[in-house]
């Protein structure tokens, strides 16, 4: 891999064991962005303040840089011509207390590492923004980029005059400089690791509100200026710092808050007090659905809960990234579901969408347990995965259900008080909530977070001939490899068929332990209609129904009124099919008959998706058009009608259309003929609705360069991009290959080729590429930098490729190549997939 230095934990270490580092000062010119995005070079002067307790000794600070200028250590040159950017700058004959002075030339890095340059195509304004996690502040200044070498920051920024600029503190004061530019002085920050500092600049446009004290701004291009709802956006982040102030007792620590909407950028980043997100999936063009906007309000307090894990109380290494990742995720669901407009749906949406991820990251031979083992910076650049994120905010929900949430939160609040602005590992946590709730919570901790893989509980039921249960236990299976057995504080819950619903009628709290747990408490209990495993969703462990539940929620599931209860059956049934347990069929004839009634529409969302994924992967080739037909027919009559879910629907008809009369009528939209009343077919959709004509050879290249130029924007940019590459023709495939193949190509439209590439119904058209990919992924690995090789391993590794065929290539080229551990694991993920899809294949053939 190029780029950055691939910092060891041995070598981190020993650095923190040597060093201490009060402050640095950066001088940042962003005055002379200059050439095309990706080329040119700013300037920027570093002074770094740092202690050693060894005097005499050597060290060394990161520095990514084009070219150094210029740098000394207490007043003396330092030679530079051994110095390379990915080896670091050597010190030598550290003093007791040092100043160090690095002048360098950084690039501008379009691979959204370090400092990006983006071009709005709309408006010709250039826009820049860093993104320094997990060790790309190196890319901007000379640093120790590492988490617990934390300093204060003063950041001083010269811009052009009509620009804005923002960064993790307050402006202190500005004043003008030469030829139209100006340089804005940040105050100094407190103590914080490199990775949470942030600057974005250029001509934004502002919006500020204050709250509790706060200073709240919102950011975002001009251009998107119509689309920042800057009132909901607001009102999610004053809910959410009450929220988090309240139940952490601590204050939110700046007195600030920015959010800033950045282009060309894949995610979100919770920089302190200067808060990144990805303009295209934050700020919406079309009327969003209320699915789109929970999930918005998710991500922004995913990032919110930052400010408190991560920010103010840091890791010491990358292994404890879960102290991150994992408790934002949870915290994030746990406020929402305290948010009135989300109460109802926060926890099933995180259910069916992180805690499902959770699970299939889990099943993959690459599975890890939560405090992941990380030898180096490129081990953590895989490890923000879904286990990190989404079993790890589960296996929090279920410590919660352990040891009582009054005592987890004061557990919390101690941890913060006693580590504000310092480092943490697994046992300064554990050791909080352990001494709050008196409970064995290192115990817990060892089955829960060092261990790796999923449990299977099954329901198991002996009915008496009166119609009462004669005995009901929970049995509890793991797979061999990974064999642990863990305690799981849990509830059942007895729901009765009244009409054409299910009603609970009670709800019994227990303990699984072991292989096999019985329930005393219900025998002789006049028997349910569906006995639910994990009722409210405590534990994370997949869930098997008895026969009896099982059919009730085949056949009535739409019956069922509580809407995590309905979460968790959708979620039973989905893990069966990529176990190969139910067939495709079976699951999208539920599908058809109980989703249309669903009212949460983050769940129509989920389950949509895996009704789209389950006819692409797990159906037998030769039965999914008959599924996708039935699934579009549904869908076309649910889009017709008025519901929070109809634009979710009309995509879903969209995608799933292939008979002439329903790409005509997905055209029409288009030209407002015979539009739903309702459906509002405006830029975000006309683009969907686009790209399912043009897989299906129902519209071309004049169709996208009609569309294109009606929306000159960065959204429309790669819109089209996406659509150029669905084009069903061998030559627009090899155009859309040499784009992805292409380093040149900028991440986001080369990430829109790659969506667009593969499609289920152009398998041959792609085969041909298998080939290809695995020629090139080697060199790419080692030429490109890790975002984007990374992106190339993933997205054009051949998944509609489904056959045995290619798992001995994939197989073969693993063998052969001997790739580096990150890059084994990303492919060797895509090919335990290929192996699952395969075997529900065969389970949906044989029904």
């Amino acid at each position: 891999m190029s780029g950055a230095r691939n910092l060891l934990q041995t070598e981190a270490i020993e650095r923190a064991r040597l060093l201490d580092v009060p402050s640095y000062d950066v001088i940042l010119d962003l005055t002379d962005p200059g050439g095309e995005v990706g080329n040119g070079t700013f300037r920027c002067t570093t002074e770094v303040r740092f202690a050693c307790s060894e005097p005499g000794a050597s060290t060394f600070i990161d520095v990514a840089a084009d070219r150094i200028r210029s740098a000394t250590l207490n007043g003396a040159h330092i030679d530079t011509t051994g110095w390379s950017a990915d080896g670091g700058l050597a010190l030598t004959g550290l003093a007791s207390d040092n100043t160090l002075v690095v002048d360098a030339d950084f690039p501008y890095c379009p691979t959204e590492q370090g400092l990006h340059r983006a071009v709005d195509p709309s408006d010709g304004e250039v826009y820049v923004y860093t993104q320094f996690e997990p060790a790309d502040a190196q890319r901007v200044f000379a640093c120790f980029d590492q988490p617990d070498l934390k300093a204060s920051f003063n950041w001083h920024v010269t811009v052009p005059a009509a620009w804005r600029a923002v960064s993790t503190m307050p402006v202190e004061r500005e004043e003008a400089g030469p030829a139209g530019s100006r340089t804005v002085h940040f105050a100094p920050s407190p103590r914080i690791s490199t990775y949470v500092n942030a600057v974005c600049a250029g001509p934004y446009h502002e919006v500020r509100r204050t709250h509790d004290g706060i200073d709240l701004g919102l950011l975002c291009r001009a251009s998107l200026a119509p689309h920042l709802d800057a009132g909901h956006l607001f009102e999610v982040t004053a809910e959410g710092l009450d929220f988090f102030q309240t139940n952490f007792g601590v204050r939110y620590p700046l007195t600030k808050y920015d959010q800033v909407f950045v282009p060309e950028f894949g995610g979100a980043m919770e920089n302190l007090g200067c808060v990144v997100y990805a303009d295209r999936r934050a700020l919406f063009r079309d009327p969003p659905t209320e699915a789109q906007l929970q999930f918005r309000a998710m991500v922004m307090l995913h990032e919110m809960a930052h400010m408190w894990f991560g920010d103010l109380v840091t890791m010491r290494w990358w292994d404890d990234l879960w102290l991150n990742e994992s408790f934002a995720t949870w915290a994030a669901a746990w406020a929402l579901s305290s948010n009135p407009r989300f109460s109802e749906t926060a926890w099933p949406s995180f259910l069916g969408q992180w805690k499902a991820e959770g699970y299939e990251g889990d099943q993959l031979r690459s599975t890890h347990p939560v405090r992941a083992d990380i030898p180096d910076i490129e081990a953590v650049a895989v490890n923000f995965d879904r286990i990190t994120y989404g079993k790890g905010a589960a296996v929090l929900k279920q410590l919660v259900a352990y040891v009582g949430a009054e005592a987890f939160a004061a557990g919390l609040r101690g941890y913060f008080e006693r580590h504000a602005w310092g480092n943490t590992d697994l046992d300064d946590l554990l050791g909080a909530v352990e001494a709050a709730s008196g409970k064995p919570v290192r115990e817990f901790a060892a089955e829960w977070l060092q261990t790796a893989q999923v449990n299977t509980l099954r329901a198991e039921v002996a009915m008496d001939p009166d119609g009462t249960f004669a005995s009901v236990a929970v049995g509890q299976e793991a797979p061999s490899d990974h064999p642990t057995l863990r305690t799981h504080s849990m509830a059942i819950g007895l729901f009765d068929l009244q009409g054409d619903g299910l009603v609970r009628r009670d709800r019994v709290l227990i303990e699984v332990t072991g292989e096999r747990t019985s329930v005393p408490a219900l025998t002789g209990v006049r028997a349910a209609d569906l006995l639910l495993l994990n009722d409210d969703d405590l534990t994370y462990a997949k869930v098997r129904l008895d026969e009896r539940s099982t059919r009730s929620v085949l056949e009535n599931l739409a019956g069922l009124a509580e809407p995590l209860a309905r979460a968790l059956c959708w979620a039973a049934v989905w893990d069966m099919v990529r176990d190969a347990e139910v067939p495709v069929r079976e699951y999208l004839r539920m599908v058809t008959i109980s989703l249309p009634p669903e009212s949460d529409p983050s769940l129509v969302t989920t389950i949509l998706g895996h009704a789209e994924a389950a006819l692409i992967y797990y159906a037998d080739p030769g039965w999914a058009p008959v599924g996708r037909h039935s699934l579009a027919d549904v869908a076309a009559v649910a889009a017709a009608r008025r519901s929070g879910s109809q634009r979710t629907w009309a995509k879903a008809y969209a995608g799933a259309a292939r008979t002439e009369a329903d790409l005509s009528a997905i055209a029409g939209w288009l030209t407002g003929d015979r539009v739903p009343d309702g459906l509002d077919v405006q830029a975000e959709l006309r683009w969907e609705l686009v790209q399912a004509l043009v897989a299906a050879g129902a519209a071309g290249p004049a169709e996208i360069d009609a569309e294109a130029a009606a929306d000159p924007t960065t959204s429309g940019e790669t819109a089209a991009a996406l659509a150029r590459a669905l084009i069903p023709s061998a030559e627009a495939k090899a155009v859309a290959w040499a784009a992805i193949v292409d380093p040149a190509t900028q991440m986001h439209l080369r990430r829109a080729s790659l969506q667009g590439f593969q499609h289920p119904s152009q398998t041959a058209l792609t085969a041909p590429y298998v080939g290809s990919y695995l020629d090139l992924l080697g060199d790419i690995w080692r030429q490109w930098e890790f975002l984007p090789a990374r992106q190339f391993a993933v997205l054009a590794y051949p998944t509609h490729q489904v056959s045995q065929t290619t798992l001995d290539r994939v197989d073969r080229w693993l063998v052969e190549s001997d790739p580096p551990p990150p890059l084994r694991r990303l492919v060797s993920d895509r090919r335990d997939d290929t192996l699952r899809a395969l075997g529900a294949r065969a389970c949906d053939a044989a029904a």
